[in-house]
């Protein structure tokens, strides 16, 4: 799937590259990431692919994330209405200042207003709560959102890193008073990192949110970067954060990934890209990209398609064992269904159910 080949993000007529560049990277305020000029190389080849799809977040590299987004797009009218661009609030900029930051209306339309001047334009094509505030009531953060989109200064909201409850709170409570409601959810999801396989998956297809994954390499893990064949032998860019995962079963993860690459003639980063794509509910993926040499290894992934058996092959190595409630709606479907098969689903009959022909009481 080109980049070209764009997909409507969740229940919206937004249309999005199937690959959304992820700008955070963009910009050396925190003493790593992009210059400022391979920063433009980078967008500039992502656009040329056909790519419409950027995502930065108002703290990203002290906001120079957004200010060289402003200073290569925004300031030219006419290519800036050729893309989506989204960006985030929630993140506190000003030290000291407990209204700084959150999801309260204060914080929420100073943050707005801020990203638009640094993006140097008129309106956000989508505005994301980047992590929850418990300490703000869910429905002033939705009124506030859709007193932006009313105002003409964002087109769509969504929502990332939030618990599934909470999310399914703010849209009941945006749709029952005709609000604004949330029509993509921003999560981590990598074949390293599945835990939103639990809740978050099924919520998201049962409310119409796409779902665009971020860090679908884990932190660089699965970039190729790191084999069994150089354990140890690597320092790793984010230090802990990767070493903790270099271990047997990723090594063997890795492994299975190497041969698959191998037979579409690509790399192990965009085998592991595409099966992130492949999964339900997942309309575009994050990539970063610090190199423009790393952009082009990422875009590789929309040219594989992997085949029934290489993603089982990939979900035998790390399918998640979910407790309590998964193991218990499980055995319940044999109480259920009586040990038929319903919707392609069958589960056997339940120790509960009266065996075929008895009768009730």
């Amino acid at each position: 799937m080109p980049l070209d080949q764009y997909v409507t993000l969740g229940r919206s007529g937004l249309r999005v590259s199937p690959l959304c560049l992820g700008a955070m990277t963009f910009g050396e305020d925190l003493g790593w990431g992009t210059s400022v000029e391979e920063s433009q190389q980078i967008i500039d080849r992502y656009t040329e692919l056909g790519g419409n799809f950027i995502d930065t977040a108002n703290f990203y590299t002290r906001s120079h994330s957004e200010k060289i987004l402003g200073d290569h797009i925004g300031r030219h009218a006419a290519r800036r209405d050729r893309l989506v661009i989204a960006t985030k609030f929630s993140g506190n900029l000003y030290p000291g200042d407990p209204n700084g930051g959150g999801s309260g209306r204060k914080s929420l339309i100073n943050a707005c207003e801020n990203s638009l001047r640094r993006l140097q334009t008129d309106y956000i094509d989508l505005y994301w709560l980047h992590i929850w505030d418990a300490n703000t009531p869910i429905e002033e953060t939705m009124a506030a959102l859709d007193d932006l989109v009313a105002a003409g200064k964002v087109r769509y909201i969504g929502v990332s890193d939030t618990p599934a409850w909470k999310i399914v709170e703010a849209n009941l409570i945006a749709r029952f008073r005709g609000w604004s409601s949330f029509i993509g959810l921003q999560v981590e999801y990598s074949l390293l990192e599945r835990a939103i396989e639990q809740e978050l998956v099924p919520m998201a297809g049962e409310f119409g949110l796409g779902i665009t994954p971020w860090s679908p390499l884990k932190s660089g893990v699965l970039s190729g970067k790191y084999t069994r064949a150089n354990s140890g032998g690597h320092n790793a860019d984010r230090g802990a954060m990767v070493d903790a995962f270099l271990n047997e079963k990723t090594y063997a993860l890795i492994d299975e990934l190497e041969v698959i690459a191998k037979a579409h003639q690509t790399n192990v980063a965009s085998v592991a890209l595409a099966w992130v794509h492949a999964q339900s509910g997942v309309s575009s993926v994050i990539i970063g990209a610090r190199r423009l040499s790393q952009l082009d290894d990422n875009i590789k992934a929309v040219d594989v398609n992997l085949t029934a058996d290489e993603l089982d092959r990939l979900d035998a190595l790390t399918t998640p064992r979910f407790g309590f409630p998964n193991n218990m709606l499980e055995m319940a479907a044999g109480i259920l269904n009586g040990g038929t098969t319903v919707n392609g689903m069958s589960a056997p009959t339940s120790e509960y159910v009266m065996p075929k022909g008895a009768q009730p009481y």
